[in-house]
């Protein structure tokens, strides 16, 4: 009888240990959840507790970071599918400590430490991000709101999409952020609240109010359009919200001083300061249904503008003061679409459609005749010249699909750059001529429509490496013109959310959304 004593024990002893390297924990209803237990490798165990009469969660923990291929954080869970709302007020109660210690409301694929999730995270320094890792063993990215420390946040699963939703204040309601993105889980998965120290050797504490958990109804169909600007750094592709509206607005420009961006919307141009968040609309005169090809000249005094108010409505190409003014007519021919200003500014490349195709062409600034340099059967458009002025880059579907191709600034030696399955459209050279970003739609879509699934890539001109820098919901609008940062470290595009109508039984204002 003691030998089999003995053996117990030391089934017990070995069990008891399998349990603490696998971090498994015995079920433990907490609240709304179902259980919680450490992710990943942490240094000291993490603990959760559920005050019913506060209606708060008390989380502990340690863990290196949520981020890169691999995660370690204490994680309060319970097992879902389909449509879901996860909202909370987050509030860390140590001071001090890693300023990017984050308290999150997660939604992952399993409880493996390099399991796909999307997050929002509240980081210790005030930053909010809606962070995502899109593949097991992947990088984990993020969009970084503009709103910091916010007072609620709310995580929304429609689909495989993923939304952010922001109140900046307890006055405040939830509304869009304008970060989203499309993360495809299968099956069953954990949604939860989460904590980690960003410090493995200290223990972090956060409290999680209000939780409100619930599952979606079918959405019916019908919803609203919010525009976002973004910009995105392409050394480590985080991406940053600069500006979101219940609008529809296209195809920003970064101004040459790096203070403002330009965009059109409702057939205006506006201005963005970088400072205020507040879009100002520039005067162009009578020319006030302005699409998306517009620019600044090389010396930051002109912009050129394409718009259809006037003659046969359809597309011209004027220019005017940066600062607004009366428009000055530079193509004579319609439709003409503006796209590329030469480095001295005294050119413009722009598409004109003349006897049923389009091709690229250029003019001088001041007007006169125009100069055809495409004459390939097919769309030839997007064409932006180097920095140097040697050469013109453009996307051409002659082919058979869209890709990019370049020819030398008269329209010689033309030559095809991409040549993958994907449709790539509007190439932008940086500003040091060694890079090239450019929007990519999945093989089979046809022109350049809205409302798709798209990647922003980069490729280096001198080996030909092709990355991803962003995968966004977008297409029309989101980068038809140049949008490089002056210092050539970043690039501006806009996204799109098609938000359910039934999502939004509180809007925040636009004004609300952007503050800094």
């Amino acid at each position: 009888m003691e030998a089999v004593g003995v053996v117990r024990r030391r089934f017990a002893l070995i069990f008891t240990a399998f349990l603490f390297a696998t971090n498994f924990v015995c079920a433990q209803s907490i609240g709304a959840f179902e259980n919680h237990q450490d992710i990943g490798s942490v240094a000291h165990a993490g603990s959760a507790s559920y005050d019913a009469t506060e209606q708060t969660y008390t989380l502990t923990a340690s863990g290196a970071n949520i981020w890169a291929s691999t995660d370690a954080f204490q994680f309060v869970w319970k097992k879902m599918s389909g449509d879901l709302s996860l909202a909370a007020e987050l509030k860390m109660l140590t001071s001090g400590g890693n300023p990017h210690k984050k308290a999150v409301l997660m939604i992952r694929q399993s409880l493996d430490p390099d399991s796909a999730y999307v997050d929002v995270a509240l980081h210790g320094n005030g930053m909010t991000a809606l962070q995502y890792r899109d593949a097991k063993g992947g990088d984990t990215h993020e969009i970084e709101s503009n709103i910091p420390g916010p007072f609620r946040v709310r995580i929304n699963k429609r689909g495989d999409y993923f939304y952010l939703y922001i109140a900046a204040t307890n006055e405040s309601p939830l509304g869009p952020a304008g970060a989203s993105i499309k993360v495809p889980l299968q099956g069953e998965f954990y949604v939860g609240i989460g904590l980690c120290a960003h410090d493995n050797n200290v223990v972090e504490k956060a409290a999680f109010s209000n939780v409100e958990l619930k599952t979606l109804a079918p959405a019916t169909g019908e919803t609203v359009l919010y525009s976002t600007l973004e910009t995105v750094a392409i050394n480590s592709t985080d991406r940053r919200v600069e500006y979101v509206s219940p609008t529809h607005f296209e195809a920003p420009n970064w101004t040459h001083d790096g203070m403002a961006f330009l965009f059109n919307r409702e057939g205006h141009i506006e201005r963005l300061p970088r400072d205020s968040g507040f879009p100002e609309i520039i005067d162009t005169g009578a020319e006030n249904r302005c699409n998306n090809d517009h620019g600044i000249s090389p010396d930051a005094k002109l912009l050129a503008i394409s718009d259809n108010s006037q003659g046969d409505h359809q597309s011209m190409i004027y220019v005017l003061p940066i600062t607004g003014g009366t428009p000055r007519r530079v193509t004579e021919k319609s439709p003409s679409y503006w796209h590329g200003w030469s480095p001295d500014g005294k050119t413009l490349a722009f598409v004109g459609q003349r006897d049923g195709e389009f091709d690229i062409y250029t003019i001088p600034v001041t007007g006169g005749e125009e100069k055809r340099l495409t004459t390939a059967k097919g769309l030839d458009d997007g064409p932006e010249y180097s920095p140097d002025g040697k050469y013109i880059y453009f996307n051409s579907e002659r082919t058979g699909h869209m890709q990019v191709w370049r020819m030398n600034a008269n329209g010689s030696d033309q030559v095809q750059i991409t040549h993958g399955e994907e449709n790539d459209w509007f190439p932008h050279i940086s500003p040091d001529g060694k890079q090239m970003v450019f929007v990519s739609y999945e093989p089979g879509v046809t022109g350049h429509p809205p409302n798709k699934d798209v990647q922003i890539r980069m490729m280096t001109l001198a080996g030909g490496k092709i990355t991803v820098i962003a995968k966004l919901f977008g297409g029309q609008g989101t980068m038809n013109v140049p949008s490089w940062s002056p210092e050539g470290t970043k690039f501006a595009f806009v996204s799109y959310e098609l938000i359910p109508k039934e999502d939004l039984t509180s809007v925040a204002s636009p004004s609300t959304l952007t503050v800094r």
